[in-house]
């Protein structure tokens, strides 16, 4: 150790406070058939699986539904884009209002059609 504290090289294996390896964290991301799978990669977007929408992970919008409460569980992560639109989301019209005004108005088209 240096006078620091910190140690002098650095360890191959992370440790817990115990003094065991760690094992790797584990993510639980919605997969494009909607079904969880878990992965060592964190999300990269978060969603509302009753409200079938995504954003992103600073959305003001979901950030005060997260701290009113019941909204964290039904919260779901997403690896990226193209798999939270093929499981069937929306994206989010406060956080990402040009995704949302073009996934509207695709929508519109499609019903008009």
């Amino acid at each position: 150790m240096t006078h620091s504290g910190t140690p002098s090289e650095p360890s191959a294996v992370a440790l817990s406070r115990a003094g065991e390896p760690r094992r790797p964290r584990t993510y639980l991301l919605c997969g494009p058939d909607g079904m969880p799978y878990p992965s060592g990669t964190p999300g990269t977007l978060g969603g509302h699986r009753r409200g079938r929408l995504y954003g992103r992970l600073d959305c003001p919008s979901a950030l005060r539904a997260v701290a009113r409460g019941p909204y964290a569980v039904h919260r779901v992560f997403f690896a990226d884009e193209a798999t939270a639109v093929a499981a069937g989301y929306r994206p989010c019209a406060v956080c990402l209002p040009a995704h949302y005004a073009r996934w509207k108005a695709d929508a519109e088209r499609t019903r008009t059609a």
